[in-house]
């Protein structure tokens, strides 16, 4: 798994460029064995400010802001 496959996951610049995922759902799409990985790299792509972490009803949300 890479950076990548977060970020591809989260939006389509194409077709939805402001969309959001929720953690649960990038969990569910990245697998679920992968948790550890998820959470370093969403950290490293926040401090590099290339996702911002929101809320979208009630839980935790992530967009890419820039690429």
């Amino acid at each position: 798994m890479k950076k990548i496959d977060i970020l591809n996951f989260i939006t389509d610049f194409r077709k939805s460029p402001n969309s959001m995922k929720t953690y649960r759902e990038l969990v569910s799409h990245l697998g679920s064995q992968n948790v550890s990985t998820i959470d370093a790299m969403l950290d490293e792509l926040q401090k590099n400010k290339v996702v911002k972490q929101t809320e979208l009803n009630g839980e935790k949300a992530y967009q890419v802001i820039s690429r």
